[in-house]
């Protein structure tokens, strides 16, 4: 039974979803080494922290569609451990404290260690509880954002511009607009991500009053919105390359791309939701790939200032 109850809290926890948390702070991390200023205690603590943030979400997500009674059996999804009877509401809501108090712990940490002004200190510390509060508030509470489609931009928000241009400030103590392309394109893989995620679901949150984006726009036109989240990140790591990066390393990236290719034309033609499922972990580990790639590149330049 224990191994039961631990299988199901690690199911809950969604560990194809990790990937995103941590490309975001790899890309960042990277991108503060192309210029000469990386920490390896910084680039850790943002892991780690970025790791518990996805956690918390991941609870609350369950949570909160509990409670909403948007997570069904009929699911096409997994079925997690509240769905199955093995964590009961209580104890989910006690995990998600605990992450909760986790990532804050290791965020403050973070912001201590890495800020140098009293301003980058509250900056960070309002954006560290913003987080959590986003993390929380997709699906938990009286209004969920994740409820009336607002979830694609806080993805981006936070998996792209805060995950990776936070990384690269904490570490360089200034912002560049190279690095925000990259973090908006970071941002958008991410948000293809949860796209997957709301297409899969598209029939069930319809019929719970879950209005995602995807369930607003509908299957077709939410599948092109899928195709051109990909399309424009893919240009804007080209449009880097080609304008700050021209160097071979800085084509590595383009090896992934035939694979997003492929994943765009399966998600595109795919006509049952089910044929969506392996589509969500797939997009997580392309995504985690792309940033792999880049992120290799930069380091084998050998540096470069702006």
């Amino acid at each position: 039974m224990e191994k039961i109850a631990f299988n199901m809290w690690l199911e809950t926890a969604r560990p194809k979803t990790l990937p995103l948390a941590l490309a975001s702070i790899v890309t960042g991390s990277a991108l503060a080494a192309f210029v000469g200023a990386f920490s390896w205690t910084i680039s850790l603590l943002s892991i780690l922290t970025a790791l518990l943030l996805q956690v918390v979400s991941n609870f609350a997500n369950d949570y909160g569609d509990h409670l909403k009674g948007s997570d069904t059996a009929e699911r096409i999804g997994p079925l997690r451990g509240i769905q199955h009877g093995v964590i009961t509401p209580r104890q989910l809501r006690n995990g998600l404290i605990l992450a909760i108090a986790a990532s804050l712990c290791s965020g403050l940490a973070l912001i201590l260690l890495a800020t140098k002004s009293w301003q980058d200190l509250i900056a960070f510390a309002v954006l560290g509880l913003l987080a959590v509060i986003a993390s929380v508030t997709y699906t938990v509470g009286r209004k969920p954002y994740g409820y009336i489609g607002l979830g694609d931009i806080s993805v981006l928000i936070f998996f792209g511009w805060l995950g990776v241009g936070g990384t690269y400030y904490l570490q360089t103590h200034s912002i560049d607009f190279p690095v925000l392309l990259i973090a908006t394109a970071c941002g958008l893989l991410a948000t293809a991500v949860l796209n997957i995620n709301n297409l899969r679901d598209i029939e069930q949150d319809r019929k719970a009053g879950k209005n995602t984006l995807a369930v607003r726009l509908g299957d077709k036109p939410a599948k092109l919105y899928h195709c051109l989240l990909i399309s424009s990140a893919v240009l804007l790591y080209l449009a880097f390359t080609l304008c700050y990066f021209l160097h071979w390393s800085g084509f590595l990236v383009v090896l992934a791309f035939p694979l997003l290719l492929k994943h765009a034309w399966t998600v595109l033609h795919a006509t049952e939701p089910q044929q969506l499922r392996p589509m969500l972990a797939q997009m997580s580990m392309l995504a985690l790939l792309v940033n792999l790639l880049f992120s290799v590149g930069l380091l084998l330049s050998g540096g470069f200032n702006w």
